[in-house]
């Protein structure tokens, strides 16, 4: 299995407390997902994710292409750490590991996605998975600058 790499980092002049509580209430998921992907959370959420908590969504990660999504939250470190993994959806494997650490000013939240897709997904990664992710975490880096505040410092 060939998994790819998705890696980025973004800071935000909040505390971690605050910080936290946005991502670690799992009901803010669609403010952080663009729109067109129309993510519909089809199962009830507590108001704290905790570790083998299972969520499942209605998305369309691709244009003309909904799919129902199971994720398991397989860990938690309060105000450190927490990892999804899709149980059920598109992808052969789909990893995501959110890192966090106070810094000067501020948070600094690390990503690292990682996935693979169902053999034979070369050439839709190129032009369709990858780009789409992309232009996720774009949308997704701006809005909880909006949210969080943009970081300003070095």
């Amino acid at each position: 299995m060939l998994l790819h790499l998705l890696e980025q980092t973004q800071k935000f002049p909040a505390s971690m407390e605050e910080v936290w509580a946005f991502f670690s209430d799992p009901r803010n998921l669609p403010r952080i997902t663009p729109p067109a992907m129309r993510l519909r959370i089809t199962s009830p959420l507590p108001p704290a994710m905790y570790a083998g908590m299972l969520v499942s969504y209605r998305v369309r990660p691709l244009p003309a292409m909904t799919v129902d999504w199971v994720t398991q939250i397989t860990h938690v470190e309060p105000s450190v750490r927490f990892v999804d993994e899709q149980r059920i959806g598109p992808y052969r494997f789909f990893q995501h590991q959110h890192a966090f650490r106070e810094i000067e000013g501020g948070v600094e939240m690390h990503d690292l996605v990682q996935y693979a897709l169902p053999r034979g997904g070369g050439m839709a990664r190129r032009f369709l998975v990858a780009p789409a992710l992309r232009d996720m975490f774009i949308y997704r880096n701006q809005t909880l600058a909006e949210l969080l505040g943009a970081w300003t410092g070095g």
